[in-house]
């Protein structure tokens, strides 16, 4: 239950409820609101109108055409007169009193029924013209009304206007037409750490971006989006803010200080002004989900983590929009997939997770992305979302998946489906697939080189990114290949030579220069995910310097990029990782080198000629690509594109 609070009292969650008992608690208490949903309609000129829906049934003012008008070139005629005429006995008609000619669109002269195409007439020179068939009447004549009959319907409500639509109203005597207004949803950002776009943030600030990601959401299903200015964490000038938004927004969300901590007001903020009937909602991203209703009006909390804040506003904001225009809601098509990764969930939470997709032989394969609540960038690569119900005991590796697509359901087919060691250089790969081959497009997961080949494996990707040292020999990724893919014919296409070291900040503080350095107290280590390949290198370089592992603080703290280790040296999270140079010089740190590995693409070769792959490929052996990678730093692409084994099969 809740407890009273004062401003400066901590919020507390009221209780967890499933995502269809808050849904039910907000239909209930909309339903008791007099004035909802919002009735307003307005007049647009057809030129401004597509997109909006139509507020009444559309009724014709005018049929189309609204003559009988010619349907060819030609001359007008009689059709009585013209009976008898054949090629033995043609007839001779007057041009102007017996045949009248006229153009396509041409409304029919008086007493004419028919034309005759212009390619049937001799015209003799003597103001005569010769035919040698007979027209039937209302030969190649468009009727009045043929298109639309004045008075018939031509749109019903509840239509959204689309171009063709706008075509037809014209032709129909509208110059206007009455539509449902758009309601008018109020984003609050609210956050003492909160900048505008375009000022740079210092330290301890952040970009305020959801307002502009919530806010163009809302006006592509179909909204007004009222952006109101950054709010700092206060309870009077949340409050103050959010009873301003009332006065003119059918919709208010307070986003960010949803949840319960010192700062968090949204909740009491609601039930200040009006009531709060939901604290908390068992989905994931976006547990702290807060719904009310003031001043007649629903009001709404979502969390300040962008996946978080895009998928409560999606869930809950969505359908009031769509209720506000009168529009059922708009169902994503949806297709079976595999999911190349065991999937965790929390038991009590319907989970949603984005995912990458792909065709990889006769599978459609739905790679998971980052799953944190805070990585925009998941939302940016998504190709559509996978549901794991509450109480479920997660999806294994492997399983069929139902995908929600995000986009159109073409992009599947047209996608190359990276799985293995990631590299920054993937990322200008994947834009210049993208920007020399469109549609065709490459969807990169970060699973370790051991987690790509295990993909292969199981038919679930086209190609993994591999860098695995055979320490014994010297050679990468051939002994691996054959052990994890035995006898199956595939190709190591060679990508480049990186250089991998030591990332350590600006300046080097901690004066580290070699690996057992890594074992002295007080430095702090960030560690690549098992099975990655610069996981087991590093764990090959320690066995050879006989240092062990347990001695390094850090070494069991895990990232998926090289990007991201070198994010958390830059940021002060570590003193050290082991990465490649691309990735230090990427965030401006220091790097002190360790040696070259070879980095390849490993290829099954009935995926070679594959478009999305061939076309990749065609990227990777264009010398100015290879150009772009080297300046990246810390790459030899001297052999880029090099075919460096052919494994598997009877070769």
């Amino acid at each position: 239950m809740s407890r009273p609070s004062s401003s400066n009292q901590r919020a507390v969650y009221l209780y967890d409820v499933p995502l269809a008992t808050a849904r039910e608690r907000l239909a209930k208490a909309l339903a008791e609101l007099p004035a909802w949903p919002p009735r307003r309609t307005l007049r647009l000129p057809l030129d401004q109108a597509l997109g909006h829906i139509t507020a009444a049934p559309v009724w014709a003012a005018l049929s189309s055409p609204h003559f009988p008008a010619a349907a060819m070139d030609g001359v007008a005629v009689a059709a009585a007169s013209t009976v008898g005429a054949t090629e033995t006995s043609p007839r001779h008609l007057k041009l102007d009193t017996e045949a009248i000619w006229i153009d396509t669109g041409d409304a029919m002269p008086p007493h004419t029924d028919a034309v005759i195409m212009i390619e049937e007439i001799h015209d003799r020179g003597d103001g005569t013209i010769e035919i040698t068939a007979a027209a039937a009447p209302w030969q190649h004549v468009r009727p009045m009304g043929e298109d639309i009959v004045a008075s018939e319907l031509v749109l019903p409500q509840g239509r959204r206007l689309e171009p063709r639509d706008l075509g037809a109203l014209a032709a129909a005597g509208h110059a206007e037409v009455e539509v449902v207004a758009p309601p008018r949803v109020a984003v609050i950002p609210t956050g003492s750490e909160l900048v505008p776009v375009g000022r740079e943030p210092r330290p301890g600030e952040l970009i305020e971006f959801n307002g502009l990601m919530l806010g163009a959401l809302a006006e592509t299903w179909g909204a007004e989006t009222l952006r109101g200015d950054i709010v700092a964490d206060n309870f009077h000038a949340i409050r103050d803010a959010t009873e301003a938004a009332l006065e003119s927004a059918d919709i208010v969300v307070i986003n960010a200080g949803s949840s319960a901590g010192r700062e968090d007001f949204s909740a009491r903020v609601i039930a200040d002004l009006g009531r709060v009937f939901v604290h908390g909602v068992a989905v994931r991203p976006g547990h702290p989900v807060v719904l009310g209703v003031a001043r007649g009006k629903p009001v709404l909390g979502i969390p300040g983590y962008p996946v978080s804040a895009a998928l409560t506003f999606e869930l809950f904001v969505r359908p009031l929009v769509e209720e506000c225009l009168g529009r059922p809601a708009r169902q994503r098509r949806t297709v079976k997939a595999v999911t190349p990764r065991q999937l965790v969930s929390h038991a009590g939470d319907d989970e949603f997770i984005r995912v990458r997709v792909g065709r990889v032989g006769d599978r459609v394969v739905a790679a998971p992305l980052e799953r944190a609540a805070g990585v925009i960038m998941s939302l940016v690569r998504a190709d559509g979302l996978v549901t794991i119900p509450r109480f479920s005991e997660g999806i294994a590796a492997g399983s069929e998946v139902e995908v929600e697509l995000l986009g159109e359901a073409e992009g599947i087919e047209h996608t190359a489906v990276a799985i293995g060691s990631h590299d920054p250089a993937l990322d200008l790969l994947a834009s210049e697939l993208s920007r020399r081959a469109p549609p065709l497009r490459l969807a990169s997961t970060n699973a370790g080189s051991y987690g790509g080949l295990v993909a292969l494996r199981r038919g679930e990707a086209h190609l993994a990114g591999c860098h695995l040292l055979n320490p014994t020999t010297g050679v990468y990724n051939e002994t691996d290949v054959r052990r994890v893919l035995p006898g199956r014919p595939v190709t190591l296409v060679h990508f480049a030579q990186r250089e991998q070291g030591l990332i350590v900040p600006r300046g080097n503080p901690k004066g580290l220069k070699t690996l057992p350095d890594l074992a002295r107290p007080g430095v702090r280590f960030v560690n690549r995910q098992r099975g990655a390949g610069t996981r087991m290198l590093l764990d090959h370089l320690l066995a050879r310097e006989g240092i062990d592992p347990s001695a390094i603080e850090g070494y069991d703290r895990e990232q998926y990029t090289h990007l991201a280790v070198a994010a958390d040296v830059d940021s002060g999270m570590a003193d050290a990782a082991l990465g490649i140079r691309a990735a230090a010089r990427a965030l401006g740190t220091d790097f002190i080198p360790v040696g070259m590995e070879r980095y390849d693409l490993v290829i099954p070769s009935e995926h070679l000629q594959h478009p999305p792959v061939a076309a990749l490929l065609a990227v990777v052996r264009d010398p100015t690509f290879a150009t772009a990678v080297h300046a990246m730093g810390g790459y030899d692409t001297a052999r880029m594109g090099e075919v460096m084994a052919e494994l598997g099969g009877d070769r």
